[in-house]
């Protein structure tokens, strides 16, 4: 049999460990090698898994409770047909380090070539059977390099690869981007672009949504895994993404210690030229609307006049929602907010609307109103220092602070909870007053998630006792006017406020 190079007592100590060592184990610098690759024969608790890997080896991290990843340096070549990526190296005892994972025996090595056989599920919910089950598994194996000759490359790559899948809860955007987009900024930005995703379960649609983002982590098109039969070789696969925490970036494991506002400053030069675009339409629009009306130029040079000789009211965006958890008296929020002074615009994104577009509305705003579901994520879209009201109906007060609550503040956002009352629940009307229900949501959100998902997610909706909310509506005025005394002055010098 093989053997690990890392002492039994070494490899029990990680595991007794548990989280701290996990917190611990993402913390060096770069995750995936730095400028010593060779690895020490003695490995001890200070040193990472995978923090470095030699040549001809496969080295997987399986500490995380969120994910697994694996490395495989040298000659990686992809064959989609077995669902298999192949490392061909010669054989070294010294090269095996892999953390809970498979060696395989001496007589299957004679017979087959075969040092090392690792099999992973990339994708960021580990601890999530039911979601996993879903998810196609990849064999990375470790053959003996004379067996090479007989899987030629087809495509040859000077650039590592990550491999990934965009399966799983891909289409729903909190989902999107907590298990996807943002797993792969951290896993892919020490590599400065140079690097091409390999995909398994493809949508052109995604690409198609997320096309922005991607054009600014990779140079390369992204291949789809399983659709493109050709053997693609790489020096190097990454397997599996990095995950921090819910909607964040931890800057303390990252390469130059970036964060989630780095990550921001990302979208906002991703989705400027669109922005930009979308601005030069409506310009022309506006051009051809004057030479078919030229009476209406005196009329839009006068507003102009009147826009410019006043400081623009702060701007709150209320997204709005159909079904459950709507707010059934919008009209009425939309009232109150604009008596206290802000411009309210509402925005109903749909799965189909164009992010950049979402992403133009949230980045020129002041204040953001929701309640709470997978349309919080846009959040993300906000600048730091605006103010995000996220309204909790009944029994979702746990999943709003740990899912957007939490990272909107590391994002630098003004945040503020409004728990609703059972008063201001459609559940009022359904169940007697004193009903656990409405009195003791935890009694029921304990039981499991179908009881969170039937009853609170998608059994009621929100009319907002607006004497009560008009309170954190002016607590976000007042956060916006101290903080932008000269709302023009802030506007025009922000590049991208539109």
């Amino acid at each position: 049999m093989l053997q690990l190079n890392t002492s039994t007592s070494a490899f029990h100590l990680f595991l007794y460990l548990g989280s701290s060592f996990e917190t611990y184990i993402m913390g060096f610098t770069d995750s995936f090698g730095g400028q010593n690759e060779g690895l020490a024969a003695d490995m001890s608790v200070n040193v990472p898994p995978c923090s470095s890997v030699s040549d001809g080896k496969i080295c997987c991290d399986r500490v995380h409770f969120r994910t697994d990843v694996c490395i495989m340096k040298g000659d990686v070549r992809t064959h989609s047909a077995s669902s298999s990526i192949f490392l061909y190296g010669s054989r070294n005892s010294n090269r095996f380090i892999s953390y809970v994972s498979h060696l395989v025996d001496d007589d299957n090595e004679k017979e087959h070539g075969e040092f090392q056989h690792e099999k992973i599920k990339p994708y960021t919910r580990k601890w999530e059977t039911s979601v996993m089950d879903t998810i196609d598994e990849l064999d990375l194996i470790l053959m003996s390099e004379n067996l090479g000759v007989h899987h030629h490359c087809d495509v040859n790559h000077d650039v590592p690869a990550i491999v990934f899948s965009t399966g799983g809860y891909t289409g729903n955007l909190y989902h999107e981007f907590n298990d996807g987009i943002l797993p792969l900024y951290i896993t892919s930005q020490h590599l400065n672009k140079k690097v091409v995703f390999v995909m398994l379960e493809y949508h052109n649609w995604w690409i198609m949504k997320y096309g922005d983002i991607l054009s600014h982590l990779s140079e390369y098109p992204a291949i789809d895994f399983t659709g493109d039969n050709r053997t693609h070789c790489f020096p190097k696969a990454i397997v599996g993404l990095r995950i921090h925490d819910e909607l964040t970036v931890d800057s303390s494991l990252m390469t130059g210690n970036k964060s989630i506002v780095d990550f921001r400053n990302l979208l906002d030069r991703a989705y400027w030229p669109r922005i930009r675009g979308l601005i030069q339409d409506e310009e022309r629009d506006e051009q051809e609307k004057l030479l078919v009306s030229p009476t209406s130029v005196f009329s839009l040079e006068t507003t102009r006049k009147v826009q410019g000789d006043h400081p623009r009211k702060p701007k709150l965006v209320i997204l709005s929602r159909n079904g459950s958890r709507a707010i059934t008296n919008e009209n009425l929020l939309v009232e109150a907010a604009e008596r206290i002074g802000f411009q309210v615009e509402i925005l109903r994104p749909e799965r189909t609307t164009e992010l950049a577009k979402i992403y133009r509305a949230l980045n020129s705003s002041d204040a953001m109103v929701g309640v709470h579901g997978a349309a919080m994520t846009h959040f993300l879209f906000m600048r730091p220092g605006s103010v995000f009201i996220q309204v909790i109906p009944l029994g979702t007060d746990w999943a709003a602070e740990t899912y957007y609550g939490e990272p909107a503040r590391k994002l630098g956002l003004k945040y503020i909870g409004y728990k609703i009352l059972p008063q201001e629940s459609s559940l009022y009307d359904i169940y007697e007053k004193n009903d656990p229900v409405l009195r003791n949501p935890r009694s029921l959100t304990k039981r499991g998630w179908e009881y969170t998902k039937k009853i609170y997610l998608g059994g009621q909706t929100v009319r907002l006792d607006l004497k009560r909310f008009q309170k954190r509506l002016i607590q976000a005025y007042d956060h916006t006017i101290r903080t932008n005394q000269d709302f023009h002055h802030h506007h025009s010098n922000c590049k991208h406020c539109f």
